[in-house]
């Protein structure tokens, strides 16, 4: 029956790091992205809802992914959907960091560092959590 657990545990396992590596890969693109294309300040003009996957016991949540416009060095206006969210809806006319593509300018990514910090938590807390419940299974009792 023990075997069964630690089966189970190493799919987990398994599946959090391929989950992991694959969005630690996306971030670490976008951030190399961002650091070789132009930057531009945007103007917020509005935003689109989504909701939180609610997984778990946790609610689900209203977030805000602010919409955009900037212009390229030759006045070109272009909008963009960032792919940060908010937790409260961002007040049209603000202004943010974008940063574009310059062969594409219809490709942009808001500025932030928020993406890393957020994987850094998400490994930190899923390297506690295997470590944790691998122990928890030595000992549990089994009946």
């Amino acid at each position: 029956m023990r075997v069964t657990f630690y089966v189970v545990w190493a799919l987990f396992v398994a599946g959090a790091i391929f989950s992991l590596v694959r969005a630690g890969r996306r971030t670490r693109r976008q951030s190399q992205l961002m650091v070789e294309w132009p930057k531009a300040s945007a103007t917020v003009t509005g935003s689109t809802t989504g909701w939180t996957s609610g997984v778990g016991s946790s609610s689900r949540n209203l977030r805000h992914y602010p919409t955009y416009q900037f212009t390229d060095p030759q006045g070109t206006l272009f909008r963009g959907k960032s792919e940060i969210s908010l937790v409260e809806q961002p007040l049209p006319g603000s202004v943010i960091e974008v940063a574009y593509n310059p062969a594409n300018p219809q490709e942009s990514l808001q500025v932030s560092s928020e993406p890393r910090t957020a994987m850094g938590c998400l490994i930190a807390f899923f390297g506690v959590f295997a470590v944790a419940s691998f122990w928890f299974i030595g000992i549990f009792p089994l009946g």
